[in-house]
């Protein structure tokens, strides 16, 4: 007894010397990958809950207070629905703590970069105190998450937006054969793409014998829209460049391959999934892998986006070729400039707002929590899924007709209105 006491104390240790090396190991350049592996963790930990957490929740009383008990289904929802909560107070509270972080100068700038052994303790204990919570507060969270998780849908539209047209506007720029040809060449592959790709689309979601005519209105709504973004991009008017209009398009035929793909899986039209109806471990292990990576993702690019609301100290603010902002706001002189530098080596400014980092990474959480509960519904077999069912198929469509809409406005917005800065 003695030994395995003295053994336990050891690996307790161990184990927390460990984390102390790796939190101390963090420097402000792998702050951001640091949190990335908190979401990602948050994520793995509401996955692993809502598969085995429902009958211990079933056993808590100011959980299951119902004179029936609900459906495992309820409470696997609940529980990632509980982890989700806690992220996103984790994060939101980091972000009302960055507002008006300006330089490294700043105390909250140490914040921001350390103190990791208590940051991963406070995210623990958050996360522990929603199983706490009432019903009614987790309920809230549910319908409020739908609204954030459409926001950062939103966020990701314009980023590729902003990214498309920087990547045009810096190719462009040098004004040499090579790069007009790759230009060319980029553009064809991805028209290519989108055409073979659209092709597939057509074999697998609309098989013969079935009236799948949702399907092929969303495939062909796809097909329209490449072709608008051709025609309006070319147009003398517009001066637009092909390069964009074919990213988009590729695009937009993913978010449509994605949300047919999220149809259930007893769906008669959908033909990619219908001879699998039992889900193995390694798809919902690489479904959740997928999710994971595309989330981490968006959030680390909006969160340190330059373009986005970037601090006013920020040398890279003010800049945004998706929106015609390629200069600074307020030019400065020469002898103004020289004062302007060395102010700058002197103070610090941060390169992105570490408020709005921390802002998208709160929406990644709703948004997360939405993929992983299938928009908090549950479809039959669906329910066991990673973003799988019908509300699934409508979030990807209507993210695509979004990013059309506004890829279209990007484009004729400067000509609509002259006289405004866009």
């Amino acid at each position: 007894m003695w030994a395995a006491s003295c053994l336990a104390s050891c690996c307790a240790a161990c184990a927390c010397d460990a984390c102390r090396t790796v939190v101390s190991g963090i420097s402000r350049r792998s702050a951001r990958i640091a949190y990335c592996g908190l979401f990602a963790l948050s994520l793995i930990v509401a996955w692993i809950l809502r598969e085995v957490a429902a009958p211990l929740m079933e056993k808590i009383p100011w959980i299951n207070h119902f004179h029936k008990t609900p459906d495992r289904e309820w409470f696997e929802t609940d529980a990632v629905l509980r982890v989700s909560l806690g992220n996103f107070l984790f994060f939101t509270i980091l972000a009302f703590l960055m507002i008006g972080v300006k330089n490294q100068k700043d105390p909250r700038d140490g914040i921001h970069h350390g103190g990791w052994m208590m940051k991963v303790i406070c995210w623990c204990l958050l996360v522990i105190f929603m199983f706490f919570l009432p019903n009614e507060v987790i309920s809230f969270y549910e319908t409020t998450s739908k609204f954030g998780s459409g926001l950062f849908l939103l966020v990701q539209v314009v980023l590729l937006l902003d990214f498309v047209h920087g990547w045009n506007d810096k190719w462009v720029g040098y004004d040499e054969q090579f790069w007009y040809v790759a230009l060319f060449v980029v553009s064809l592959v991805c028209y290519v793409a989108t055409f073979t790709f659209s092709g597939l689309l057509f074999h697998w979601f609309t098989p013969s014998g079935h009236d799948c005519g949702l399907n092929t209105f969303f495939i062909v709504m796809t097909l329209i829209f490449v072709f608008v973004f051709a025609i309006v991009a070319v147009h003398p008017v517009v001066s637009g460049s092909i390069l964009p209009a074919s990213i988009i398009s590729l695009y937009c035929t993913y978010l449509c391959y994605s949300a047919l793909a999220s149809e259930p899986r007893d769906y008669e039209c959908n033909g990619l999934h219908k001879h699998s109806k039992a889900v193995s471990t390694g798809t919902l292990t690489f479904g959740l892998l997928t999710t994971v990576l595309s989330v981490v993702y968006s959030a680390v690019r909006a969160g340190s986006s330059t373009t986005l609301l970037s601090p006013p100290s920020s040398p890279r603010a003010g800049q945004c070729p998706a929106l015609g902002l390629r200069k600074p706001l307020l030019p400065l002189d020469k002898g103004d400039e020289h004062e302007h530098e060395g102010k700058d080596k002197e103070n610090k400014p941060v390169t992105y707002s570490y408020s709005f980092f921390h802002i998208v990474f709160s929406l990644a959480s709703m948004y997360s929590a939405m993929l992983l509960t299938g928009w908090s519904t549950s479809v039959g077999e669906s329910g066991k899924l990673v973003d799988v069912g019908w509300p699934s198929v409508w979030v990807r469509i209507v993210t695509a007709w979004a990013t059309a809409a506004l890829y279209i406005w990007s484009l004729v917005a400067p000509i609509l209105f002259p006289d405004r800065e866009f």
